[in-house]
C-alpha cells in the first residue's frame, strides 16, 4: 500500500527544533510512514544559504527516526518574481541541497504567480498581458531546468494553487492542465506535480471543472500528493481565521480526511494505480490531534478501493 505520511507544520514548531522532535515521536508512535519538513519552519536557510550548523542540528533529531523524508520548499519562493529573482533561485538551490542532506528524493515547490500572493493586496486587480505572461512561464522552465540539472537526484514537484476570489487567475498551476503543459515543457525527468487535493477541489469548484479528468490527465506526471480535506469555498486572499470560514465552508481548510466534502474515492483512482509517491496529510495545526484518525479514515477509503 501506498505510504501515508503527514506534515510537519512550520507555522507549529516556528523553529523551535525540541518541537521538531516532539512531533515527529508523535508521528512515529501512531505509524506513520513519511514526513514532510518545511524548510522554512526549521530556520534551516537565511538569507538564501543553507544554514550548515542549523543543518547538523536538524540531522542529529532525525537519525533517531525511521521515516522517508519529503521537503516543502519556503512558501513565497516563486521563480516568477520579477524584485530578487536571483535571490529566490538561491533560496531555491539551498532547498535542494538540504533535501539532499536529509535524504529527501521530493521537494515541493508552489508552482509560479503571476501576482505573488502577498502583494495580492497591491497588485490583486493587476493583469498581466499574454506576452507577459509568457515570458514568466519560460523564465521559471528556464530556471526549473537547470535546478534540476543540479540534482538529478531529487524530484522538484510543482503544486497546483488555489484560487482567491477577484484575484484568480493569480497563478496559471490553478488550472491542472496549465501545470501539466509546463511540466511537460521543462522537459526534465526529475520535474513533475504535486497534487493538492484539497486546492484542486476549490479550483474545480471555482472555475466549474471536471474534478476528476484532468488528474488522470496529469497521472504520468504526479509525483508527490498533498491531502486534506474542505468544502470548496473560495474565499478571499486576506481571509485566514479558520474560525470565521468553517461556519461557511469556505476556505482552505487543510481538516482531516473525512471533515469535509472532498470526494476523494472518486479522485483517488484516477491516478492511484502505479502511483509510486507518498500521501502526505497537510493538516492545519489547529487539528494535530487529528492526525491518527485522519490515517485511518484515509486508509479505509484506499482499501475499499477495488483499482488498488
Amino acid at each position: 500500500m501506498v505510504k501515508i505520511g503527514a506534515k510537519i507544520d512550520e507555522v507549529r514548531i516556528d523553529g523551535d527544533l525540541s518541537r521538531l522532535r516532539r512531533d515527529l515521536e508523535s508521528f512515529a508512535a501512531i505509524g506513520l510512514q513519511a514526513v514532510e519538513l518545511p524548510v522554512h519552519g526549521l530556520d534551516a536557510i537565511k538569507n538564501g544559504k543553507l544554514d550548515q550548523r542549523r543543518l547538523q542540528s536538524i540531522l542529529t533529531i532525525l537519525q533517531d527516526f525511521d521515516f522517508a523524508y519529503t521537503v516543502h520548499s519556503p512558501n513565497p519562493l516563486n521563480l516568477m518574481d520579477r524584485q530578487v529573482p536571483e535571490l529566490h533561485l538561491e533560496v531555491f538551490r539551498s532547498t535542494l541541497q538540504f533535501a539532499s542532506e536529509v535524504g529527501a528524493k521530493i521537494v515541493v515547490y508552489h508552482a509560479g504567480r503571476f501576482i505573488p500572493e502577498e502583494t495580492l493586496h497591491v497588485n490583486g486587480n493587476q493583469k498581466l498581458s499574454p506576452k507577459d505572461e509568457g515570458i514568466l512561464l519560460g523564465s521559471e522552465r528556464g530556471y526549473l531546468g537547470l535546478l534540476a540539472d543540479a540534482y538529478p537526484q531529487v524530484n522538484i514537484c510543482l503544486e497546483n494553487a488555489r484560487p482567491y476570489v477577484h484575484h484568480s487567475p493569480y497563478c496559471y498551476a490553478e488550472d491542472l492542465e496549465a501545470l501539466r503543459e509546463q511540466v511537460e515543457l521543462v522537459e526534465r525527468p526529475n520535474v513533475r506535480i504535486n497534487l493538492d487535493i484539497g486546492h484542486w477541489h476549490m479550483g474545480a469548484r471555482f472555475y466549474d471543472f471536471d474534478l476528476v479528468a484532468p488528474v488522470g490527465n496529469c497521472k504520468d506526471l504526479i509525483g508527490h500528493t498533498h491531502i486534506h480535506d474542505n468544502f470548496g469555498g473560495a474565499v478571499h486572499h486576506y481571509e485566514k481565521l479558520q474560525t470565521h470560514q468553517l461556519p461557511f465552508g469556505r476556505g482552505d481548510s487543510h481538516m482531516p480526511v473525512g471533515y469535509g466534502a472532498i470526494p476523494f474515492a472518486e479522485i483517488l483512482p484516477a491516478y492511484l494505480p502505479g502511483y509510486q509517491g507518498v500521501l502526505i496529510m497537510e493538516l492545519r495545526s489547529r487539528y494535530f490531534q487529528r492526525t491518527e484518525e485522519s490515517m485511518a479514515n484515509l486508509r479505509q477509503i484506499i482499501s475499499s478501493l477495488e483499482v488498488i
